[in-house]
């Protein structure tokens, strides 16, 4: 056992496990590169301003979460608690925006760090998909992206998860509300900390979880009743389309997503067997967040899907993963000449795209044969003296049990027919 272990609040991902968030990301990721979506990777730290400016300096990633850290050269920087910032950060820089095909479609994958109370479903460390659709500004885009959410969920075999909708008006009507909705919790008998934030940002009042603060929002004005014409217009062209496309959603006008620049449209995925953590995943449209860390105005929507909750989601529900074996035939040569011929085989095979494995370290048949049933390995090649004089090579069925003396020259085409 090694001196130190994995720092309180994250994990280490190993086989097989790790076989699970592989494929989770590859599910969440196909539909989006189906769309028009490229991939974009970003460095796991930034300018800690970037998020203080776009994340919004009295959300709780900024004021309590942010792992952030000064270089010896001076410069103050953050591990990146989300990707949204990043990636807009990113594409302004290269100037993507510039090439006048609109809007720039991206998709990621990362860890992200943020320092919470380490608990099941939110860790310190932890794995996201995200896309982002930067530079326009149409309910069909928004429609689009929580279709694809919504397909991807559904194509690990996902069904108890609800998508939840809500519009965060614009800033024609929100600054109205946000009048409102200060007067209103300002009659509230809340701790100084809270408080505060209703001065900096009354929304972020409504995300808390708290029941002592849920208890008082009853009878809280909604935003829904304040939203103006363009904004509701905007917001039913959204519902009708994700309605059009089969797709079910609930109006929940509380919603409100815990970073400060969603504009309109917000949305949540949630899984009711995640008990406290039901969140799976979320985003929204952040039309200001482009003049927000210094670039033009670009009207964009996104969202960012947790691999790790999507995981606890599927155990919930009990949905086992179909996951390819990681090797589908494993060597097993008995003698050194034996060893040359299997080894040259093994290569041959993975060149035409057949997951082979050996057996390293001199091992006798018997413990060879345990790993090759611990490698998952469908079939055993099996070479020993007998068989090298008579040019031939034992393939044995692992899960018959069938053993079948084929020629060496002969075993790669064998394999490719019965592997197909």
């Amino acid at each position: 056992m090694s001196t130190f272990s994995a720092p309180k609040g994250t994990y280490d991902l190993i086989p097989p496990e790790s076989a699970k968030y592989l494929a989770v990301r590859e599910a969440i990721a196909a539909p989006l590169r189906n769309s028009g979506y490229g991939y974009i990777e970003t460095p796991g730290f930034e300018n800690v301003e970037l998020f203080a400016r776009g994340v919004g300096e009295s959300t709780d990633i900024v004021t309590k979460e942010m792992y952030a850290f000064e270089t010896k050269g001076g410069d103050r920087l953050a591990l990146r608690p989300e990707g949204t910032a990043s990636v807009l950060r990113a594409a302004l820089e290269a100037n993507l925006h510039k090439s006048g095909n609109l809007p720039v479609k991206l998709w990621y994958s990362g860890s992200y760090y943020r320092y919470e109370r380490p608990q099941k479903g939110r860790y310190r460390h932890f794995s996201q998909v995200g896309a982002e659709a930067i530079g326009a500004e149409d309910p069909a885009l928004d429609a689009e992206l929580i279709i694809l959410a919504d397909q991807a969920y559904r194509s690990l075999g996902l069904r108890q998860f609800r998508i939840l909708l809500n519009s965060l008006g614009d800033q024609e009507c929100r600054p109205v509300y946000r009048a409102a909705l200060q007067e209103f919790l300002r009659g509230l008998d809340l701790d100084e900390d809270t408080r505060r934030r209703i001065e900096i940002n009354p929304l972020r009042v409504l995300d808390d979880k708290r029941e002592s603060v849920q208890k008082q929002l009853a009878g809280v004005p909604l935003l829904r009743d304040y939203l103006c014409d363009a904004c509701k217009t905007y917001h039913e062209e959204v519902r009708e389309l994700i309605t059009a496309a089969g797709v079910a959603f609930e109006d929940d006008p509380k919603l409100v997503r815990g970073l400060d620049y969603y504009t309109r449209t917000t949305f949540e995925f949630v899984h009711d067997g995640l008990g406290s953590q039901s969140a799976v995943g979320g985003g929204g449209r952040y039309d200001g967040l482009s003049e927000m860390i210094g670039g033009p105005a670009l009207p964009s929507v996104g969202w960012a899907l947790g691999v790790d909750r999507t995981v606890l989601a599927l155990e919930a529900e009990g949905v086992a993963l179909d996951l390819p074996a990681s090797t589908s035939v494993f060597a097993v040569p008995l003698g050194e000449e034996a060893r040359r011929v299997l080894f040259a085989k093994v290569t041959e095979l993975r060149k035409v795209g057949i997951a082979a494995d050996f057996a390293y370290g001199g091992r006798g048949l018997k413990g060879a044969m345990k790993a090759a049933n611990r490698s998952g390995a469908r079939y055993a090649l099996v070479l020993g003296e007998r068989d090298l004089a008579e040019g031939v090579v034992q393939l044995k069925d692992m899960e018959s049990g069938e053993q079948t003396p084929i020629g060496v020259n002969e075993i790669v085409a064998e394999l490719e027919s019965r592997l197909g």
